[in-house]
């Protein structure tokens, strides 16, 4: 339980830098349209500081980590977040500084953003599993 704690707080210091980060970047390259990196600072603080709060709750009342493949979801959701702040960084960063780039360094963004996705789509039904597991045992248990 201790870790999902760390990886909240981590999250969320995380999510506020990169808050601080939009503003203070866009603010220096005179930027006043939309970016990507205008949804990073939200998307850390949902997907990462808060999922974990309620991971958090959710392994008091069933026991989220004793399940065999709790590592295997937490490694996967990590890894999926981490690569998707990375690919909508670099996204984001694009979009304010406007570089000439070719057609194929930004097909191999929206690859890394899809893959990103997809590996937190496995990540959440892993987690689905195991809470449906876990709910089922501890009601067995109670009975």
């Amino acid at each position: 339980m201790k870790l999902l704690a760390k990886f909240s707080f981590f999250y969320s210091i995380f999510g506020l830098l990169l808050g601080v980060f939009y503003r203070e970047f866009t603010k220096f390259n005179s930027f006043k349209g939309n970016t990507v990196l205008g949804g990073l600072h939200t998307h850390v603080l949902v997907l990462g500081a808060f999922f974990f709060l309620i991971l958090l709750l959710l392994d008091k009342s069933f026991g989220l980590t004793k399940h065999k493949n709790f590592n295997k979801f937490f490694i996967t959701y990590n890894v999926g977040l981490i690569l998707l702040v990375i690919s909508m960084t670099i996204r984001g960063c694009i979009e304010v500084l406007n570089p000439d780039i070719s057609a194929s360094l930004d097909a191999s963004i929206s690859g890394i953003a899809g893959v990103s996705h997809i590996i937190i789509a496995v990540a959440f039904v892993l987690f689905y599993l195991i809470l449906f597991k876990r709910i089922n045992t501890v009601n067995s248990e109670q009975n």
